[in-house]
């Protein structure tokens, strides 16, 4: 029997201080019916090229973006 598919969205407004904790967290779970969704609300401090390569070495994690609309 499959696993179902868990979808982790994680909202992005500059926060690439906490990038490296955020991704070592995501790399070290162990289910595997996993997709990663990233949403950026307009960062201004380079956490769109961290997510970006993320996203490059993992194949389910997703990098969207959005005009700054506020918090959730």
């Amino acid at each position: 029997m499959n696993e179902p598919l868990i979808s982790i969205i994680i909202p992005v407004y500059n926060g690439i201080e906490y990038l490296p904790r955020c991704f070592k967290t995501l790399k070290d779970q162990v289910y595997s019916n996993l997709e990663l969704i990233f949403v950026d609300n307009g960062s201004t401090d380079g956490s769109i090229n961290e997510i970006k390569f993320f996203c490059q070495q993992i194949n389910y994690a997703y990098l969207y973006y959005c005009r700054k609309k506020g918090p959730g």
